[in-house]
């Protein structure tokens, strides 16, 4: 149910301080490696490092390439959320070639983005990261607090039919666990509702720039709402069930909010185009930005210091520190200034040029392939790590201080909280939920807010369904509108991929793409040490987390320090690159008689 640890004595304080690795962790995508110090006398990890040990290199291989393939290429990064990298590429593209959707393209679009958050969020936390709170994990790591479980009653236990919290574990139990198994078949209604809207999960078939080329019919949203309406009865029950859980935690464990704990650094770059007010031009991406229907946004320690898509995209800059590259500031400028006379950083993506240089490991030197992105606070001149909160945590802590989203009833962002109301359903009454801002950035919040952003995603999908069937039943059934591929342009494409943050960066030069850079979540969440020593959010929120698991470091599983890695959802492709040089050539010589019958 764990990784292998590996466990090696540090020279320094010999059992107390002792040197332990997770890699790869498990229950993820990739090949994430964290390698830590832990002093057993005090109970606390001193000491993280992040790594990745794969090479990709899309940045590399998209030069010279015809920039309508960039959406096809670009989702084959990821085998969880290509159709995120898709999309955004399609921004980017729109962007570029100055073309608009139509309105029931956007809608088609938000919808297939809906079910893609329903499907992953659900899958993660139900079957990947719930298996760390499940009554397997907890019996071998905290007896004392599976003891507690059994005699804690749930408070939710009418609207989702657990009695104890130890309940809640044994229907968290791989396979075996009926929340687990009910979870499974979820995520076969999610992916439905997904190939329904871009006609394959999870590399789409009809997404373009320019719109979409499903074919729009009252069927095809009656279908997709059928579905619907089963995960919102179902997000009925597991919004409650997650709370009742996760609340336990901070009962059972009296400062257990330290695990994964870190500054509230959290970046948001939107998501769900409102097409009434989007025209993908450079010029209004402020005003098109704040009608997301989730908005954009950073917050540093409490407070949302822009919402504007302009400041996010110029503070984006990509240190190298301890990742395995060559500097590229004596390279090429492609872009010194945006399309509104703002300078760009020759280490914003525009201007990024990736040189790989494959090193032996070193701890004090360079130690993985995951780039280190920042954003340039010009308030302050400080570089900051920021992360995405697992994706959730950023959006709705965003979307609450802004409080600009308010969505017919179904979402209304107040300025402290995000209020969800889900209508009736066949077996229960009509439900609002309210996520509240917490006190902490910490893994419990991260997975709390995984549960509440399953049901603003249901919302969202509620709201854009009506949309559409609106625009179907007025007549405007174009779903794409065309375009053409300008032979000089830039663009910039800006979403919420599940874990996080999501931008992509296109350069176009006598009509062929002269740079692309796409930066997902995971080289946020998971950066190392940049130039100026500041760790990555995984090194950070594991640094310093206290140890609460009660096995000693011969039975060590590291339940906490798992814990808070995984709360962020990692999924490494999306942080790493692959590159073979100038490639080989492969030659395939058949026998004449191969295939021939006797």
């Amino acid at each position: 149910m764990t990784t292998e640890v590996r466990r090696q004595a540090a020279p320094a304080e010999p059992g107390q301080i002792i040197e332990m690795a997770w890699d790869p962790i498990t229950r993820i995508v990739g090949s994430l490696g964290i390698y830590t110090k832990i002093d057993f006398k005090k109970r606390q990890v001193v000491e993280c490092y992040s790594t990745s040990s794969i090479f990709r290199g899309y940045s590399i291989f998209l030069k010279g390439k015809d920039p309508r393939d960039a959406h096809f290429i670009t989702s084959r990064i990821c085998g969880i959320c290509g159709d995120n990298h898709a999309t955004c590429s399609v921004y980017a593209q729109n962007m570029a070639y100055g073309v608009k959707p139509p309105a029931l393209g956007e809608w088609i679009l938000n919808l297939g983005e809906a079910a893609e958050y329903m499907f992953d969020h659900n899958i993660f936390q139900e079957n990947l990261v719930g298996v760390d709170f499940c009554e397997q994990m907890v019996r071998e790591t905290n007896p004392g607090v599976w003891e507690l479980a059994q005699k804690t009653e749930a408070p939710h236990a009418k609207d989702h039919g657990y009695r104890t919290i130890a309940d809640i574990m044994r229907a968290l139990n791989p396979f075996t666990g009926e929340f687990y198994r009910e979870a499974l078949q979820m995520s076969r209604l999610t992916r439905e509702k997904f190939c329904l809207m871009e006609g394959r999960h999870v590399h789409p078939s009809t997404l373009y720039p320019g719109g979409v080329g499903t074919v729009a019919t009252v069927q095809l949203f009656t279908d997709y709402l059928v579905r619907l309406m089963k995960y919102v009865e179902f997000m009925k029950k597991v919004v409650p069930l997650h709370d009742d859980l996760f609340d336990f935690f901070y009962q059972a464990l009296p400062g257990y909010e330290k695990v994964g704990q870190r500054r509230v650094l959290l970046g948001c770059w939107g998501s769900f185009q409102d097409p009434e007010v989007c025209d993908y031009d450079y010029r209004t991406m402020e005003k098109w930005g704040r009608a997301m229907f989730v908005t954009p946004g950073v917050v540093v320690d409490g407070e949302l210091v822009t919402t504007s898509l302009v400041d996010i995209n110029l503070g984006i800059r990509i240190l190298l520190g301890s990742s395995y590259y060559e500097d590229w500031e004596n390279e090429r400028t492609f872009v010194d200034r945006d399309p509104l006379g703002n300078p760009v950083d020759q280490r914003h993506p525009w201007n990024q040029t990736t040189i790989p240089k494959p090193q032996k490991r070193d701890f004090k030197g360079k130690y993985s392939w995951v780039m280190s992105p920042r954003w340039y606070d010009k308030r302050t001149g400080q570089y900051l790590a920021l992360d995405t909160g697992g994706g959730p945590l950023a959006r709705l802590w965003v979307t609450a201080l802004a409080g600009l989203v308010d969505l017919g009833g179904y979402i209304k962002a107040t300025g402290h909280s995000v209020k969800i109301r889900l209508p009736k359903t066949a077996l229960k009454p009509e439900v609002e939920f309210e996520w509240k801002i917490p006190k902490w950035s910490n893994a419990l919040e991260r997975d709390r807010a995984r549960s509440y952003f399953q049901a603003y995603a249901a919302a969202v999908a509620l709201y854009c369904v009506e949309k559409a069937l609106a625009e179907i039943r007025a007549g405007r059934t174009k779903t794409w509108s065309d375009f053409t591929v300008p032979k000089e342009a830039i663009g910039c494409g800006f979403h919420e991929a599940v874990r996080g943050v999501l931008s992509h960066h296109l350069v176009i030069e006598d009509g062929k793409i002269a740079n692309y850079h796409p930066y997902p979540p995971t080289p946020w969440n998971a950066s190392v040490r940049d130039i100026y020593g500041t760790p990555g959010p995984y090194e950070d929120a594991v640094q310093n987390t206290p140890i609460f698991e009660e096995n000693g470091p011969d039975k060590f599983k590291g339940i906490d320090i798992m814990r808070a890695v995984r709360s962020f959802d990692p999924c490494l492709p999306c942080g790493v690159h692959m590159y073979l040089g100038d490639g080989k050539e492969l030659q395939v010589v058949h026998s004449p008689t191969f295939g021939r019958v006797p």
